[in-house]
């Protein structure tokens, strides 16, 4: 995911703020990760990575994110970023810092 940040009319502002899985794919493309890889390949090339997970800029390490994946094998870098993708929205929703946010958390629906 991504989104455009608030322009402030300077032009060394970022195009777009990266965070959950787009900011993965931004680490794999800049790493040397082959697929296809194991889950502990992943971990030792990006497990350090501090991924945002929510527009408002809070991360968490890529390490903490694979460790509630159950599978451990990767065919392709899509297959990898599509397990990531639920992790990350159970985070942006249950971590999110507004009100309506820790509502919604505990609702069972």
């Amino acid at each position: 995911m991504g989104m455009r940040p608030p322009s402030g009319g300077g032009d060394d502002e970022p195009a777009s703020i990266e965070f959950g899985i787009a900011a993965v794919d931004a680490e794999l493309k800049r790493s040397e990760l082959a697929f296809p890889a194991s889950h502990a390949e992943v971990e030792a090339t990006l497990g350090d990575a501090e991924i945002p997970y929510d527009v408002h800029g809070n991360a968490v390490s890529l390490r903490e994110v694979l460790a509630e994946l159950e599978t451990r094998e990767f065919d392709d870098r899509q297959e990898l970023l599509n397990a990531l993708h639920p992790v990350f929205e159970t985070y942006r929703e249950r971590r999110s810092g507004s009100m309506f946010a820790q509502i919604r958390a505990l609702l069972p629906f």
